[in-house]
């Protein structure tokens, strides 16, 4: 086992990320130039932009899965490989065809890396650090979709300027690989490979070589380890109904809200509201400046505060913002005040997204499944999650088309106080727990009746 820092560790871990966010945000401003050069109907322009989520869905069920039999970090370094070749295929790509086949490669990467790091990160971060840990994913990923929009911008006034913004997604691929080959695999992996040994020394380093700590949880790790491995029949079993009904009930909501929506249409929502195309570039970048700094406040704050409090804030602020934006947007066209409210509150919008349901859901499907299916349920959570987004992305541009920008901000609102429902209902609290002590709630969950309180056990490290 290489001996590298527990920082390097979380960076490399966590760096699929940047790729993922780097390669869904970069389609918004690289399509303006592709659809002109390669004469593009907007039937082509939509799989384009849409090919990626079909990847994705892809990546994550068929990946994902093999992270439970041949360990997180070989297939770490395997989604690098598919990144580096998506993206240079992208950038070569003669033809409409061509495109398409090389985003639905990067897209198998984007997959990948969504159901692999949430539970790499999980599996290797001690329990009263790992919110903190595991959000890294989400930071980088806002940090990706920062670096596609100051690229997009970079890279404007040059002709082939998209294959550029298209290709630059190699280099990270290429340094994550090369420091992927350092990470050490997951303690949770290795011991059920029988490599004791092994896991207890990564655990150590995780643990900065805390033995009590460390024993305390290879003995947890071992006794969970004992359990055989699972498939499909486990992941539909009684036992994990409750956690497949997070990891569902939280990668579909977080899409319906409606955050990638914003994310990707807010230069033609700033357009639509009186501002010029130019400054509604600079103003996204402006907006993933924001994202990034907000997700590393939530990254600093993931293990001081309840994962359910979170969702819930977010929820809230998220619902009451969106509602703010709409009644601006029936007022906006003349109104200077009114467009300046409709911008403030799509700001306030991404914040609250970007601090609590951006991070939280992927933290989440992370811990909440067992070690036995663990690869196999944060998949199905992905691919769920994935399918969700593109549903939404397909659907937005004809909603908005029936509906108009301020109707339709209104019912993404209103399925924000329907997650908080949800929230309330279905999800149990994670923060603080081991991964095992999560696991045990399933199994006396599975053994008692439902109005037995169990959804509000937090127990804290702190």
């Amino acid at each position: 086992m290489h001996k590298v820092s527990t920082g390097f560790v979380y960076f490399f871990g966590a760096l699929g990320g940047l790729l993922f966010g780097y390669d869904t945000g970069v389609i918004s401003g690289a399509i303006l130039f592709i659809q002109k050069q390669l004469n593009l109907g907007s039937w082509q322009q939509g799989w384009v932009v849409s090919a990626v989520l079909l990847g994705a869905m892809l990546g994550a069920a068929i990946i994902g899965p093999m992270s439970d039999r041949y360990g997180r970090r070989k297939l770490v370094l395997l989604s690098a490989i598919i990144f580096f070749v998506g993206a240079l295929g992208s950038a070569f790509s003669p033809e409409f065809w061509s495109l398409i086949i090389s985003r639905i490669i990067l897209g198998m990467g984007v997959g990948a890396a969504s159901a692999l790091i949430p539970t790499y990160l999980a599996e290797l971060a001690p329990a009263d650090k790992r919110g903190t840990v595991s959000s890294l994913f989400q930071l980088m990923v806002m940090t990706g979709i920062l670096l596609a929009y100051i690229t997009n911008y970079s890279f404007s006034g040059i002709y082939t300027g998209w294959r550029w913004m298209l290709g630059f997604a190699a280099l990270p691929a290429a340094i994550l690989f090369f420091g992927g080959l350092l990470l050490p695999e997951s303690p949770r992996f290795l011991v059920k490979q029988g490599k004791v040994a092994e896991a207890e020394g990564v655990i150590m380093q995780m643990n900065h070589n805390d033995a009590v700590a460390s024993n305390a949880e290879l003995n947890q790790i071992e006794a969970q380890a004992k359990l055989q491995s699972g498939g499909w029949t486990e992941l539909f079993s009684k036992m994990v109904h409750p956690a497949l009904l997070i990891g569902v009930g939280l990668a579909v909501f977080q899409q319906i809200m409606g955050c990638n929506t914003v994310l990707y249409y807010a230069p033609t929502i700033f357009t639509d509201v009186g501002f010029g195309v130019s400054a509604a570039l600079i103003a996204h970048i402006g907006i993933g400046i924001f994202n990034v700094i907000v997700t590393a406040v939530a990254v600093a704050i993931m293990d001081k505060i309840d994962r359910k409090k979170m969702l819930i804030g977010g929820a809230i602020g998220m619902g009451i913002s969106l509602f703010i934006m709409s009644f601006a947007m029936h007022f906006s066209k003349g109104s200077t005040t009114a467009a300046v409210i409709c911008v403030l509150a799509l700001t306030i919008y991404i914040a609250f997204f970007s601090a609590t349901w951006g991070p939280v859901m992927w933290v989440m499907i992370g811990e909440v499944f067992p070690l036995n299916i663990r690869g196999l349920g944060n998949s199905f959570s992905s691919i769920i999650n994935w399918g969700a987004n593109m549903i939404v992305s397909l659907t937005f541009p004809p909603l908005l088309n029936f509906f108009g920008t301020g109707s339709l901000f209104i019912g993404y609102g209103i399925i924000c106080f329907v997650a908080i429902w949800f929230v309330h209902s279905n999800v149990f609290e994670t923060r603080g727990r081991s991964l095992e002590e999560i696991e045990m709630t399933l199994r006396n969950r599975a053994g008692v009746e439902k109005d037995v309180e169990i959804t509000d056990v937090t127990h804290s490290a702190h």
